[in-house]
């Protein structure tokens, strides 16, 4: 068989996160913008663009820390992007995320009436991500990032979350994060084994060809799309003294809190994955990543190892629906995840009161296709895996009556009132521009 060469993306005019993860250990700062003035707009715009980081340097030392930037509907408007151009974006993207609430399962306390301003309103037009590896560095990029907008009566900041890495890189859950995306073809680095099959870049990135051999025409002008994606912002507060007080209702022994929830989830908190660790945990496996991927559902058919309603297989089912109707290439999504808060310290099963959570970026090419699929089927409902309206036990919108299903031999064991361990604060859907775009927006007269 003649391999066939396959050209890389163009990394220079990509934005760094799109392709890159964030450092680690890491420190960083989301910010929201709003813009009262469409020329102020764009000489902000033409300010930050030196800072914004590409891709292709990702690993340049001299660069303290990097700088990402996505705009809304409303703030593509409010920097006077022609209304042809606005009008040529998915309807999805122009509505806002929390206009398709109900798609989403964003209901009861879930709902974008419970969410933190700006999140859910016109108002929130820019969204800014600064990452570094330490406060110093990061405090250098602010700087630059104040600059500017100094002198710009009519932008405004109008939200502010530091994000930093937990001990050991878990989640507030206590569980080893970030250790799965999709590999991109062509993106210049290869993956650790687990990762196949690679995922055309047209699923991520505008302007090359997607798993359907398709390579997106809008939104217009073409330079406006090239090398640039969506993002689905999540804002989330966990409940983590509502998880572990769960656990100790249901298991009879500290081993058995574990266990159920490394079922839950379908990995031990170290990382390591039931497909390959179905009794015990293997810090080990979990902390190799030339290993803690490199598996899959094929023979484990029946979830013995892993549960159908795990998080990890039903936001990823991998193989385990290979002989299904359903093409799982055309629903990856990358996942760039942080966290915000301090960790509940070991032992407390009441809750504090300390804010603490996760800001997911969701990054696609076609929100409906990826991340609306992901989020209204494979989270929210069961009957993709016969489980009814079994939701996702971590991140579905449980209200005290959820079920989670463990196959188990020769009883199958089930677990009722899963509370909701994971609340929505905040969401929206953000257009994150190449590099060249960028500077095209910057670029616009006031007459469009």
């Amino acid at each position: 068989m003649v391999s066939i060469a396959v050209p890389p993306v163009e990394a220079s005019d990509i934005q760094a996160m799109i392709l890159r993860p964030r450092p680690s250990p890491y420190k960083g700062v989301h910010f929201v913008l709003r813009i009262d003035d469409a020329a102020q707009g764009r000489e902000m715009l033409r300010r930050i663009i030196p800072y914004i980081a590409p891709a292709v340097d990702w690993w340049v030392p001299s660069i303290p820390a990097w700088m990402g930037i996505a705009f809304s509907y409303h703030g593509l408007k409010a920097i006077g992007l022609p209304k042809a151009s606005l009008d040529s974006f998915p309807e999805e993207f122009r509505q806002g995320m929390a206009a398709r609430a109900a798609d989403l399962n964003d209901v009861g306390d879930n709902s974008p009436t419970n969410w933190e301003y700006p999140f859910g309103t016109a108002n929130m037009h820019i969204g800014l991500s600064i990452f570094s590896r330490d406060d110093q560095s990061l405090e250098a990029v602010l700087e630059q990032a104040r600059q500017s907008h100094r002198s710009l009566p009519q932008i405004s900041v109008i939200y502010r979350l530091k994000v930093n890495e937990f001990p050991d890189g878990r989640n507030p859950f206590g569980f080893k994060d970030g250790l799965h995306n999709p590999h991109i073809e062509g993106s210049g680095v290869d993956p650790p084994p687990g990762y196949a099959p690679t995922v055309k870049a047209g699923e991520f990135i505008m302007g090359y060809p997607d798993e359907l051999g398709q390579t997106a025409t809008n939104p217009e002008p073409e330079v406006l799309r090239r090398n640039g994606t969506f993002i689905a912002f999540r804002k989330f507060h966990t409940r983590v003294a509502a998880f572990r007080k769960y656990l100790h209702e249901q298991a009879s022994s500290l081993e058995e809190e574990e266990l159920i929830a490394a079922k839950m989830v379908g990995r031990w908190r170290s990382g390591a994955p039931l497909a390959l660790a179905p009794e015990h945990d293997d810090p080990e496996l979990g902390a190799d990543p030339n290993r803690n991927n490199d598996f899959s559902y094929a023979n484990d058919m029946k979830g013995l190892k892993c549960p159908f309603s795990a998080h990890i297989r039903r936001v990823n089912p991998r193989d385990a629906l290979k002989d299904d109707l359903v093409a799982v290439n055309l629903h990856h999504i990358l996942r760039r995840a942080n966290n915000f808060g301090s960790p509940l310290p070991e032992g407390i099963m009441e809750d504090d009161g300390v804010e603490r959570g996760g800001v997911f970026l969701l990054i696609c090419a076609h929100l409906k296709r990826q991340f609306e699929f992901l989020q209204k089927q494979w989270v929210t409902d069961g009957d993709f895996i016969n489980h009814g309206r079994e939701q996702d036990p971590i991140v579905g919108n449980n209200e005290g009556d959820g079920i989670f299903t463990i196959p188990k031999r020769p009883v199958r064991r089930r677990l009722h009132g899963l509370p909701r361990f994971v609340a929505v604060r905040g969401g929206e859907y953000l257009f994150m521009p190449g590099i060249r775009a960028l500077k095209w927006l910057a670029a616009l007269d006031n007459k469009g």
